[in-house]
């Protein structure tokens, strides 16, 4: 079983990645690997030590032990596939990805979620299998993380030309406003979510708001999965002041979210976010859940 919203199970054959991107800065699995993981066998050795905390260091590892899990699991489940790693991180070899290929067409009672941040891997992989005359398993979800526009515009390129079932985008942790429009024809599935734990960034209401809207638009299941560790609403404490990106200032002196310039002038009131865990947090948005997924109408 998992916490995550959108999966009811992980299976990691692959650990192991690096750093690549913005939204790499506080990667759960990147902590986790370096601090109560690193001891273990498969873990060991695959992190630095730094001054923001354990960094991955580039290696990866196929765990052989756990390869066919999925076969052995006789319930359906929908599985997040390497939640602590990338399937088309550089260092990951074909054979590997191969035999991870095998299982997930093997497991057909299952739905496997395939998330990557090399998103031109993944569209060589599968245009390789592609050209070995193998189809994309109908089983299969492929999809790319984006955290902000240039991601987006990158990563969801390489997607849309990746022979694939379904694809998916997971806007987690989400760093600033995103126009997806030019994209969602062509997406089959968008999940959205705000960071968690130490360090954690703030997100925007409106900018989940414009991606739910947008996805609606497109007749795109929406899921929402988290606010993170922040949370928008009123009543919280006044004593506390943090910046969100894009020059948005929480105010917590004056009760609301003070929208900025770059150079600190506020222009006009918005909404109130205080630090608050991502337990009391919640993932309600406008007052409800938003749990769309593929199949789904939204």
């Amino acid at each position: 079983m998992t916490k995550i919203e959108w999966a009811e199970e992980t299976w990691n054959p692959i650990v192991g990645c690096s750093v690549i991107s913005p939204g790499c800065t506080n990667c759960y699995a990147m902590k986790m690997a370096g601090t109560r993981l690193k001891h273990t066998a498969a873990y060991e050795g695959l992190t630095r030590p730094s001054k923001a905390g354990p960094v991955w260091n580039g290696k990866l590892r196929l765990v052989k032990s756990a390869l066919d899990k999925p076969v052995r699991w006789q319930k359906p489940r929908r599985i997040f596939v390497n939640s602590m790693g990338d399937l088309f991180h550089n260092s990951s070899q074909r054979p590997w990805i191969d035999a991870i290929f095998v299982v997930m067409e093997e497991a057909k009672h299952h739905q496997f979620m395939v998330l990557t941040k090399r998103a031109a891997n993944m569209f060589a992989y599968m245009k390789a299998r592609q050209r070995r005359g193998l189809r994309p398993p109908p089983n299969v979800i492929l999809g790319v993380s984006v955290e902000d526009q240039d991601r987006a515009n990158h990563r969801i390129g390489w997607l849309a030309q990746t022979p694939a079932a379904l694809r998916f985008l997971s806007c987690e942790p989400l760093l600033g406003p995103l126009d997806l429009t030019p994209y969602l024809d062509g997406i089959d599935w968008v999940i959205v979510g705000g960071e968690s734990g130490k360090g954690a960034r703030p997100m925007h209401p409106d900018w989940v708001r414009s991606l739910r809207d947008q996805c609606r638009a497109a007749g795109v299941p929406f899921f929402f999965k988290q606010w993170g560790h922040w949370q928008h609403g009123s009543g919280f404490r006044r004593d506390a002041k943090a910046v969100l990106p894009d020059g948005y200032v929480c105010d917590f002196t004056k009760d609301a979210l003070i929208e900025a310039d770059r150079n600190g002038r506020p222009a006009k009131k918005g909404e109130l976010m205080a630090p608050v865990g991502k337990k009391a947090a919640g993932r309600l948005l406008d007052g409800r859940e938003w749990n769309d997924m593929p199949g789904v109408t939204p």
